[in-house]
């Protein structure tokens, strides 16, 4: 009787505390979608940075997100208040992401045409320099075969001697 008592107002308390939710008023400097969208990607770019080159960041005493924040002019409160809202409505906070992901991917496009734009190039060079070696490589056997052509060593029969040396 007691088990049964104590999952009931488990449960109750459980369905109760999911009803107070409430959507959270909208901030008075509310930031634009768009700019949100800005914030974000540049947030996530430098947290990338910031994963790769931490120590460069640290030795120049370079906080992203307070850089960010600058560029932008609006501060973190504001920052948290505008995501806490938008957050809230998981359509709009998707499309948000959705153009961040969106501008992300486009970007990652256009930096590996220029990777690949770049390892051709060094393939081509890499590939007039091999072609250099070999030149030269063919150039220097031209050089010992017609030098060793040129002296062929006669060879005298076996068993006869000079006669100049009788």
């Amino acid at each position: 009787m007691i088990k049964r008592i104590s999952i009931i107002l488990v449960l109750s308390v459980f369905v109760l505390a999911c009803n107070g939710i409430e959507k959270p008023k909208k901030p008075d400097n509310l930031i634009s979608k768009d700019q949100m969208s800005d914030l974000l990607y540049d947030l996530y770019i430098i947290n990338s940075a910031k994963g790769v080159n931490r120590n460069l960041l640290q030795s120049n005493g370079f906080n992203p997100e307070n850089y960010i924040l600058e560029k932008y002019n609006i501060d973190s409160t504001q920052f948290a208040d505008s995501n806490t809202y938008y957050t809230f409505d998981t359509e709009e906070y998707s499309a948000i992401i959705n153009k961040v992901k969106a501008r992300l991917e486009k970007e990652k496009e256009i930096f590996e045409e220029l990777q690949d734009k770049e390892n051709d190039s060094i393939k081509k060079h890499k590939d007039s320099i091999r072609n250099l070696d070999r030149n030269r490589n063919l150039k220097t056997v031209k050089k010992l075969d017609s030098t060793v052509i040129g002296k062929k060593k006669i060879k005298r029969p076996v068993g006869i001697k000079d006669s100049l040396l009788q």
